[in-house]
């Protein structure tokens, strides 16, 4: 990083309309197995749309500001069952029903119904596509050890820890395929993390750890509440506490923590100094613009209590569930908002004599 709050995303970024039909967001079937939503072409039209999606979504991100894009997930359905349905050992012919999430949920997931295996380069392919459009540094995410696991039928293992580790093991190898291409930055989404404390303290870490293990790039984990659904619950349980304790002693370098919708206290950040913190400033389920020196105050609080040389500024989660002008306007305001914030860091705004109140917009 070169100066504080720089800017980036989460991951995801909204399809546009021509490429893909979003159903709405069902508690049962959601993401879980890819169904309920589908791409409006096929074959080869469908790869050279993605392809223009992809273009876009870097177009959009650059535009607004962003520094270190993602391709927005364009080509994926899911985040998860991207990457899961092309692992050795994982069933979504035939669906188990599973309560996910802590029991937020009953979903119809995959099966694990033998070893789990990396077959082969899975998103190579695509992180390849966006290095040669953009000259921006870039991330790609892989769904997280954890999250895998509560998200899958486990048939197999009987353990969700061996679980884990398989599941790690596989995702370390792709990891690793991605890392030779020379993205600047690995992602593991592990939303789960924030609903089961316990459980990284007892094997989430271990595992992420051992997904992230020997890459160049720098690697980091993102944590959030999950995607809003109507009709299901999104309870905010007070986990980030014990949850920031075990991260701070990860190996990952960055941590993509949520924080604007559920407006969690900036000096949490002082239990992970060591990190670099993607701050989430936007909210992705609420369709209204956050507005930029709101997200600058957030930023200087977060300055407080870290490093602001380690602080980034970022959504809370991927934006794929809002609209593609929504998307851009509310990552213009965290551009602008990030930009008020830094020259409020450098230069503390001082009283003009005589002038009480009038420093806005007057002071360069």
């Amino acid at each position: 990083m070169t100066e504080p709050f720089e800017t980036t995303v989460v991951g995801s970024m909204p399809k546009p309309p021509w490429l893909y039909r979003q159903a709405a967001m069902d508690a049962k079937e959601s993401d879980h197995h890819g169904g309920g939503a589908d791409w409006l072409l096929s074959g080869q039209e469908l790869h050279e749309a993605q392809n223009d999606a992809v273009r876009l979504a870097i177009y959009d991100q650059e535009t607004a500001g962003v520094r270190v894009i993602s391709d927005g997930e364009q080509r994926r359905k899911s985040y998860l069952t991207h990457i899961t349905s092309q692992l050795g050992g994982i069933d979504y012919e035939t669906l188990a029903e599973k309560w996910i999430r802590d029991g937020r949920r009953l979903a119809r997931v995959g099966r694990c119904i033998g070893p789990v295996e990396w077959r082969g380069p899975i998103v190579v392919d695509d992180l390849t596509f966006l290095l040669t459009q953009t000259t921006s540094p870039v991330k790609v995410t892989l769904p997280g050890p954890m999250t895998v696991v509560d998200s899958i039928f486990d048939d197999h293992y009987g353990d969700e820890r061996s679980f884990a580790m398989a599941v790690a093991d596989a995702i370390n190898k792709e990891a690793k395929a991605l890392d030779a291409r020379g993205p600047a930055v690995i992602q593991f989404d592990e939303p789960v993390f924030s609903r089961y404390p316990d459980k990284v303290a007892e094997w989430g870490i271990e595992a992420l750890n051992r997904a992230a293990d020997g890459l160049i790039a720098q690697t980091a984990v993102h944590v959030c509440y999950s995607y809003a659904m109507p009709g299901v619950p999104r309870p905010i349980t007070p986990s980030y506490p014990k949850l920031l304790v075990e991260l701070e002693k990860s190996e990952i370098d960055q941590l993509a923590l949520e924080f604007q919708a559920p407006q969690l206290d900036p000096a949490l950040l002082e239990l992970c100094p060591s990190k670099i913190i993607l701050f989430g400033c936007i909210d992705n389920a609420n369709p209204e613009i956050e507005n930029s020196s709101a997200i600058a105050q957030r930023l200087l609080e977060a300055a407080k209590h870290h490093d602001p040389t380690k602080l980034m500024a970022a959504p809370d989660c991927g934006l794929v569930p809002l609209t593609q002008p929504i998307a851009r306007a509310k990552l213009s305001a965290l551009f602008r908002g990030a930009q008020i914030a830094r020259e409020q860091l450098e230069h503390p705004r001082r009283e003009p004599h005589g002038h009480h109140g009038h420093q806005h917009g007057h002071d360069h």
